[in-house]
Order: C-alpha cells, then sequence, then structure tokens
C-alpha cells in the first residue's frame, strides 16, 4: 500500500486559502481541492467518525461532541474510547487486506481502546491534590514516554482555554514526524486545531487571524515538506469552516423558564438536574439535542422552540431521519441554529448562580460546549497577577481554582455546526492526486472512500 498521511486542518476553508498562507495557496493550485457539504452537526467528533468509517451519525453512532447517556442519564462530552464508534474503522478494513499495514493516530478523536497501531492523544493527570496536569494517552505506553522526553510536556494549556495558541499544534506536529521516524506508518492521521481558537474568538477577521493563518501555514509546509520527502501521499482535510455569530441562544434558560429544566442548590450554587428535568438541552456549537422525559411533552416543546428566536430547524423523528440523526443517542428533538446564532449551555438565571465549573476551563463537567472557555474574563482586575498568584500555588503543590473564565456568551464572534448554503465556507479536501477528485464538492462520507484511494 502507498505511504499516506491525512492532515486534519481544523476549520480551514476556501475562504481562508490565500494571502495569508502562501505555502497552502500554492499546494492547492498544484493540486485540486474540492468542498465538502457539512455533515449535521458539523463537529470534530461526528465529522471525524463520519471520515474514518464512511458512515453517518445514524449509523456509526457519534450525534455530537457529547451527548446524554440514556442509560445514565447523565451529559458526557469529549469522550475518548473508540468502541464509542459503532462502525468499522478504515485502519480496520485495510489490515484485513494487508496483514503488514500500520496506522498512526496522531490526536484525531476516540483514539483511547482503539485498533490503531500507534496513538497519541490528550490525557490530564488528576492527582488526588486535585491539581490538573498536562499528559497524554500512547499506544504503546513507552511511547508517551519517548515523546515527552525528546519535546517536553505537551503543552495542555494551549491546546485549549484563554491560552490555546501555536504551540499545541506545533508539538502534535512535531511528535508526528518523530512516530514516522520511529515507526513508518502506512496511514498517518494528524489533528491540527490551530485555527479553531481565534477563529472562534474573533470569527473571520483577517486583521486578527492572519497571525494564526500564516502559524498554521507554516506548520502543514513542515509536515507535507516532511512527508512528501519520505515519498507519502499527503491530503488536507477540515471537519468544518467557522462563521461569523452574534446571537447566543441561551436554549436551557428558555427551557428552565417554561417549567422544564430543574436545578439542584449545592453550597449556594445551581446544578443542572438532567434526572427531575421534564426537557433539557445538550448544547454543541450551532447544534443541540433536547432531551425530553414524557414522549407526551414534545409536542409542546418543538413547538416552543419553533418560536425562539434563532433556531433555524427543529428536527422530530422524520427530520432527524432526513438528516441522518435518526439514533437512539440523539436527542428527542434536534435543534440547529441560525445563521448568526448558536447555542449556550447555560441554564442558570442569576450569574451569581451560576457552578463553580462555569469560570473555569472545564469540558468534562460542564453539561454542554463552551466556547466562552478561550476567553480570559476581561472585568477582572489585575487578570495577569491574579493567573500568577494561581499558578505559583500549583507550582507549590497547593489546590486552586482558575475561575478567570467570563460568563458572557455574547464574547463569542465565531461557531460552526450547522449546514450552511455558502460554499466558501465549507470544509475542503485537498489533494495532489487529482485524477482522484473528479467534481468540486463531495459528501462528507466520501472522505473516507478517497482515503482509501489514496493508500491504493
Amino acid at each position: 500500500m502507498k505511504k499516506t498521511v491525512v492532515l486534519n486542518v481544523v476549520a480551514l476553508s476556501s475562504r481562508l486559502i490565500g494571502e495569508h498562507t502562501p505555502f497552502l495557496k500554492k499546494w492547492t493550485e498544484q493540486g485540486k481541492k474540492a468542498n465538502i457539504k457539512p455533515l449535521l452537526p458539523a463537529v470534530t467528533c461526528s465529522s471525524q467518525a463520519t471520515y474514518f468509517t464512511g458512515k453517518r451519525p445514524s449509523e456509526h453512532g457519534i450525534v455530537g461532541n457529547g451527548w446524554c447517556f440514556r442509560d445514565e442519564y447523565e451529559i458526557k462530552f469529549w469522550r475518548q474510547s473508540n468502541k464509542l464508534v459503532q462502525a468499522p474503522k478504515i485502519w480496520e478494513e485495510l489490515k484485513k487486506e494487508d496483514p503488514n499495514f500500520t496506522c498512526a493516530n496522531m490526536f484525531w478523536w476516540f483514539n483511547m481502546n482503539s485498533t490503531v497501531d500507534f496513538a497519541v492523544t490528550p490525557r490530564p493527570l488528576y492527582p488526588a491534590t486535585g491539581l490538573k496536569l498536562p499528559d497524554v494517552h500512547s499506544q504503546p505506553m513507552d511511547l508517551r514516554q519517548k515523546l515527552q522526553k525528546e519535546l517536553g510536556q505537551f503543552p495542555l494549556f494551549s491546546f485549549w482555554g484563554p491560552n490555546a495558541n501555536i504551540e499545541s499544534t506545533r508539538w502534535i506536529a512535531d511528535a508526528s514526524m518523530m512516530v514516522d521516524k520511529w515507526h513508518d506508518p502506512t496511514l498517518t492521521l494528524i489533528y491540527l486545531p490551530h485555527l479553531d481558537y481565534n477563529l472562534q474568538r474573533v470569527g473571520i477577521d483577517f486583521s486578527k487571524i492572519g497571525k494564526d493563518l500564516r502559524e498554521i501555514d507554516e506548520v502543514c509546509e513542515d509536515l507535507i515538506t516532511y512527508y512528501e520527502n519520505r515519498g507519502a501521499e499527503v491530503m488536507i482535510v477540515s471537519e468544518y469552516g467557522i462563521t461569523d455569530v452574534d446571537k447566543p441562544v441561551h436554549i436551557n434558560r428558555i427551557l428552565r423558564e417554561k417549567g422544564y429544566v430543574s436545578v439542584k442548590d449545592e453550597l449556594g450554587l445551581e446544578t443542572l438536574d438532567t434526572w427531575a428535568s421534564r426537557a433539557f438541552a445538550v448544547a454543541d456549537h450551532q447544534l443541540a439535542h433536547i432531551y425530553i422525559k414524557d414522549s407526551q411533552d414534545i409536542p409542546a416543546v418543538k413547538q416552543l422552540l419553533e418560536k425562539t428566536a434563532g433556531i433555524e430547524l427543529v428536527l422530530d423523528e422524520k427530520g432527524k431521519e432526513e438528516h441522518h440523526l435518526n439514533h437512539e443517542r440523539a436527542g428527542d428533538l434536534v435543534i440547529m441554529a441560525g445563521e448568526k446564532s448558536w447555542f449556550t449551555y447555560y441554564f442558570w438565571l442569576d450569574d451569581k448562580k451560576a457552578p463553580d465549573y462555569a469560570r473555569t476551563v472545564d469540558i468534562h463537567r460542564k453539561p454542554g460546549y463552551d466556547p466562552v472557555e478561550t476567553f480570559a474574563d476581561p472585568k477582572i482586575k489585575f487578570l495577569k497577577g491574579k493567573i500568577g498568584l494561581k499558578l505559583l500555588k500549583k507550582k507549590l503543590g497547593f489546590r486552586y481554582l482558575m475561575d478567570v473564565i467570563p460568563l458572557d456568551a455574547n464574547l463569542v464572534k465565531g461557531s460552526h455546526g450547522r449546514t450552511g448554503e455558502v460554499k466558501e465556507d465549507w470544509p475542503v479536501f485537498i489533494t495532489q492526486k487529482t485524477e482522484l477528485l473528479g467534481k468540486s464538492e463531495i459528501d462528507s462520507k466520501e472522505v473516507y472512500n478517497l482515503i482509501f484511494k489514496h493508500l491504493k
């Protein structure tokens, strides 16, 4: 099989390839590009699962970055076990054809408990002291020690949060090249998240994202040059394109005001009580799953949502089937935001009663996705000094609470997840094997077949 590499340049769209990305612009012109029709939802976990299975969410079961696990009735985001993906993966199918085939998965999601040969994925340490320490999980396990010995500790706090920057993407790129030198895998999947950060903060504002585009362009140049010199076929994909937003929709607050959402008092603060709620939303960028305890409430909730500003689609069972979201993990209703809107997870009505995790970067405890985590609260006086003091406590081994995240959803200027009509903002597929790409627009599930063909 032909040595092949897939660079997942998150949030890359045709609109972004230009003067700020000279290498990518030239490389694209030398090859061929197609726009990928966005999956619903056009989010990381769903898109990646479709790319490496060739199936839709109705078949592989990844209906979002998170969902309500009905057997527990708890909301969980960013689960990492590959066993959650309910369809055969491309590396499993290729291994059947060629026992010598090997695959390295470098930070694509669902990268634990996997059947790939080499895997590296973020996995912080949570010692009993209450600290959160950067680390990765790897397969085989000694790969973790070898990489961090060569490259230093994985920069977790530049991977997500107010300090998210190119450092984490550069670490992933360097680690990928090291794994290639050590093991020479047949297929390598590389996740490059850098553009995701500032585009969610500021939207498509080239005066503010030019630096980010130049940085990812340089990383792509290094990777593509390295792998092409190794005789590999390289392709670029992206999971979604980010578009401008200015209307956060607090869907759980709307449901609460109508008596559907219940909360629990915990030390004077509120937490979402999924077990007692008649209905609640799992917000995921521009898509949300609505879980409704009693099916008799579905018509009323549907009517309420259809009248809510900022909601473009309300999918019932028939609608979910049309959009390939008819899976038991999906909500009883699924809603898609309008062009300039996105959904928050906020369920409290008074910021003084917001749960303690609301003001922190806490992707696992929050019952929904929170892009406000990419900001530090501009209202905090002497912010750098406060952060410095907390980091000193951490260094000394004391417990600390990095409660610097604001509760102002209006700060967010970019989002994704919906099926937009402007093709310039769709995700992209770029290859130098021009004969394999016969059209300028492809379906999300076709990415699987294209990866397969590159290996032949």
